[in-house]
This record gives structure tokens, C-alpha cells and sequence, in this order.
């Protein structure tokens, strides 16, 4: 496979430096890609850098994920309107391991292949280095001017922020760059590649390279992803989509990409699966004839949950899901975690009641009429359950007066009440 027409056809190519595809044609590289390590998990705002690894790897190269031990102590001024909190070493090494972990879901780091991925952390290189040193190897070799002109400066110094930009942050991009370097000397390191706001930082490198040895390296960028909509891509009105479940449950990240538009959903299968072009194309032929089957969203949504969780909890997030929208049993609705049944039924009404009430066992007309206000009078319930148009935890009530008991409860503490086709109740028993 070619690496760079895997990418172009993908979506993936922003910027790219002369000579970098005739390079990869000619041998078996070896790139990197930058991860920040301020928290111990990555979202799917990192996935795109990864995915590049991923076909990177597959395409017979070697890919090196560097988690920024040290520059994530400092903080990137790209894109970035303020300074980041600053790191302790135990958090960089307890988030580096985490990373790590999430990694090797998609990349190759245990084989005896030669192309089998490493991750390094610069910290390792640059915690002994003093500021004198650093003075002399690099800063020596790049003019303020050069960095003066790169496109994060400008906009930290004339951007609305107006803070300025600290020496601490201008010097980022000799770090960076230094990062570089040192790979190109330690492990014959020859291409950069990240997202297009690192291109300052990446040339950085190359020019640092060029100055200290003569040496010739490349770079690659791919486009920043954005929603159709032009917002940002990957946050929710909750914050970010995590790939750790602690965070993000595997239900509310198949609910992400489930939910995306048909035109984003189109980009995203190319930028975020593995599937070959032919499949793709199919896949959006099919949705274009169909969209609203939303072929393209559940291939999207089944693809990344897989990869970044499991077949098991992909299978959990589409039950749980027809839960809500579909005719499940209640022997689905049994099955989910306390975690996923509250991510289902986020939003719909909660009712508390006590649990002594239930241990002492409560007609349901009692619970749902008088304890709660699912139903305005004893009267409608009565009609309600007559038609068959009230269930609980998914089963219908066939008597408005059947006692309820803690066998019912789901998790011991939990009432599902279903009222008519689509409102749903959470009672909870405290």
C-alpha cells in the first residue's frame, strides 16, 4: 500500500514537504507523531493522529508515538489562547503508561516485526538537560526572526487574547523541534506528522536538523477535523468524547457517531476506519439512495467502537440503544450496567421514592399515580393500562394495581415506567 495516496483519498493530506512521497517509496521510514499527555486518557480529538500511525504502520513503515512528557509540562501556543496548568512528573508517568495502553489497540508495539511501533517521551531526553546546554545545542541555531514569523506567535501577540506569550511558551517550538532532532539521531527518524496547526512546530524541526547536521527530514500534516457546521469536532455539550469508558461510557460513544450528519459522516468513515475505499464508496451509494436507514452512520459507529472498545460492548451499546428506540425485552434492560442505564434514560424524567416503600411492597397504581406524578389521576392509569399502554421495566402491566416489590427493581434501586410509545419515567428506589 501507498502511504500517502492511503491518506489523500482519505481525506488526509493538508500540507506535505517536497520529497516526502519519494521518500516513503524508496525505503522503510520511520515517523512520529506528538501526543499530549496532560490527562491519562486520550479523546477522539487525538484519533486522527493515530489512525495516521495506524495506516502508517500498515503500510510497512515504523511509526513512533511520542507522549510530550516534557513539552506537556510547558504547553503548546498553537491554537491555544492561554498557558496550560503545568504537570508533576508522577501525572506524566501515570498518564504516559494509560496512553500507552490505549495505543496498542491500534498500533503494533509487541511484535518482532521491524516496523513495531515504540513510544518514547521526550521528558527521558530532556530532564538532564540544562538551560546553558540547550542554549548552545539549539538556541543558537535558529534566529529569533525565524520564530518571530511563525503563524502560533502572531497569533498569541496580535491575537484578541492579548496576554502575550510567555518565554516559556516561545521557546516551545525549539523544544519541539530539539524532539526532533533527536529522534533523527537516535533512531534515523526522517518524517513528522500531526495535525496542520503543527506545521510551524514541525518545520521548526526540520529547519534545526538542516542547521545542526545537514541532515534532510520531512513533514506531513492532515487537516484540522471540523463538523460540517464548522464547530469543533469531538466535544459534546459534556465535554470530551473519551476513549477511556471511565469517562465516556462505550453506549454514549456509540451514541456520538451514531448521531453525526450524513455529510460528516461521509468524511469520518475515511478518516476514522480502516475500510478499504471500494467498501466506503458502496456505503455512501447505498446512504445516498437510502439516508434515511443511515447506513453510513451505523457501519461509522460499529467500526470505531470495536476498535476503541470491543465487539462485546459495541453489541452492549446497540441493545442498549434499542432499548430507547427499538421493541427490547426486558431481559435486554436486565443486562445493562447501572453506568448504562443511566446514560440511556439521560434526560427523561426521575422520580425518587423511598425504598422502604417498595420493600413493603406498593401498588403500582399507588407508586405511579400518588408517590409520583407519571399519571395525573388513579382514573387515566386505569384507563392506560386497560388499552396496554403502560410497561414497567419493558414488560406490559397487565392489572393497575399489581404490587410492585423489590424483585422489580433494576440494580436493586431502579423502576423503568413506559408510557405509551414514548415517555419514558426513572423511578428510583432510595
Amino acid at each position: 500500500m501507498n502511504f500517502v495516496e492511503e491518506l489523500r483519498w482519505r481525506g488526509m493530506v493538508h500540507t506535505m514537504m517536497p520529497g516526502t512521497e519519494e521518500l516513503l517509496e524508496k525505503e522503510m521510514v520511520t515517523a512520529y507523531v506528538g501526543i499530549d499527555p496532560t490527562a491519562d486518557s486520550l479523546h477522539i480529538g487525538h484519533l486522527v493522529s493515530v489512525m495516521i500511525l495506524k495506516h502508517f504502520q500498515r503500510c510497512g513503515h515504523k511509526p513512533l508515538a511520542l507522549v510530550g512528557g516534557a513539552t506537556g509540562m510547558i504547553g503548546d501556543p498553537s491554537g491555544k489562547s492561554q498557558e496550560r496548568n503545568l504537570l508533576n512528573e508522577e501525572t506524566l508517568r501515570h498518564n504516559q503508561e494509560c496512553i500507552k495502553k490505549q495505543l496498542s489497540k491500534f498500533l503494533d508495539f509487541e511484535s518482532d516485526a521491524p516496523n513495531r511501533a515504540e513510544l518514547v517521551n521526550n521528558y527521558d531526553w530532556m530532564k538532564d538537560f540544562t538551560f546553558l546546554d540547550f542554549a548552545r545545542t539549539v538556541g543558537k541555531h535558529i534566529t529569533v526572526n525565524y520564530m518571530m514569523a511563525k503563524d502560533s506567535v502572531q497569533k498569541r501577540l496580535n491575537g484578541e487574547a492579548r496576554d502575550g506569550l510567555s518565554f516559556t511558551e516561545f521557546t516551545y517550538q525549539l523544544l519541539q523541534g530539539y524532539d526532533f532532532l533527536h529522534l533523527y539521531e537516535t533512531k534515523n527518524c526522517k518524517l513528522q506528522m500531526g495535525g496542520s496547526d503543527q506545521w510551524g512546530n514541525i518545520t521548526t524541526g526540520a529547519e534545526l536538523i538542516r542547521r545542526t547536521n545537514g541532515g534532510e527530514v520531512f513533514a506531513l500534516t492532515c487537516p484540522l477535523i471540523t463538523k460540517a457546521d464548522g464547530t469543533k469536532f469531538g466535544k459534546t455539550e459534556s465535554g470530551n468524547v473519551w476513549l477511556d469508558p471511565r469517562y465516556t461510557s462505550p453506549y454514549k460513544f456509540y451514541q456520538f457517531w451514531l448521531n453525526v450528519s450524513d455529510e460528516d459522516a461521509e468524511r469520518y468513515i475515511k478518516i476514522f476506519t480502516s475500510l478499504t475505499k471500494e467498501e466506503i464508496d458502496a456505503l455512501i451509494a447505498e446512504q445516498r439512495e437510502a439516508p434515511h436507514l443511515r447506513t453510513l452512520q451505523k457501519r461509522l459507529a460499529k467500526e470505531v467502537t470495536i476498535m476503541v472498545h470491543s465487539e462485546e460492548d459495541y453489541n452492549a451499546a446497540v441493545e442498549a440503544s434499542n432499548i430507547l428506540f427499538g421493541n427490547a425485552t426486558s431481559e435486554a434492560l436486565k443486562k445493562l450496567d447501572e453506568d448504562t442505564l443511566l446514560s440511556v434514560f439521560e434526560g427523561v424524567p426521575q422520580f425518587e421514592v423511598a425504598k422502604t416503600d417498595i420493600e413493603a411492597g406498593i401498588k403500582a397504581v399507588d407508586l405511579f399515580a400518588e408517590k409520583t406524578n407519571i399519571f395525573p389521576s388513579k382514573g387515566e392509569m386505569r384507563k392506560m393500562v386497560q388499552g396496554g399502554g403502560v410497561s414497567l421495566n419493558k414488560e406490559k402491566l397487565t392489572a393497575f394495581d399489581q404490587m410492585i416489590t423489590t424483585a422489580d427493581l433494576l440494580d436493586e434501586k431502579y423502576l423503568l415506567v413506559q408510557r405509551g410509545k414514548k415517555n419514558y419515567y426513572l423511578i428510583i428506589a432510595k
